[in-house]
């Protein structure tokens, strides 16, 4: 269980940066009227795309494997919700993380349909940096950090 939990946290790291880069690229593909191309473009796009499903993955066996599960049945759904650090770590926590995959794969099914490069970038650019924002804004940074 703590090397499930050791990937999970490296594997965010990576995630993060990966992502970021793809973001920042995006942004300036879209704004600066670049040309996508197969090489960084889209790579550095399926990198995001797939090192952020594979922590999803990951994340997911750890979420139902984690002791901390067991709270659902100990605490109820209304003891779960009243603690701040179970209620983050069990609801917060994964639900704004599948919801960010989800933007991240919307974004990358809506770019490969455009013929139009300043609309691929502008999909990724969009639907990868709301899904950045969503991880963003639910990791247990006391425990990550800490």
């Amino acid at each position: 269980m703590e090397i499930l939990l050791n990937v999970h946290s490296y594997l965010a790291y990576i995630v993060l940066i990966v992502l970021f880069l793809a973001v920042i690229n995006a942004l300036m593909g879209w704004f600066g009227n670049k040309a996508f191309s197969l090489g960084k473009d889209f790579r550095l796009s399926l990198f995001a795309f797939i090192f952020s499903h594979i922590q999803l993955l990951v994340g997911l066996i750890l979420y139902f494997m984690s002791p901390k599960f067991a709270a659902w049945s100990a605490l109820g759904m209304g003891g779960v919700m009243k603690d701040s650090i179970i209620r983050l770590l069990l609801v917060e926590h994964p639900m704004m993380n599948v919801l960010a995959i989800v933007l991240i794969t919307i974004g990358w099914s809506k770019h490969k349909k455009m013929s139009d490069d300043k609309a691929k970038f502008k999909k990724i650019a969009i639907f990868y940096g709301l899904g950045l924002l969503f991880f963003l804004s639910r990791v247990p940074w006391s425990q990550w950090l800490g």
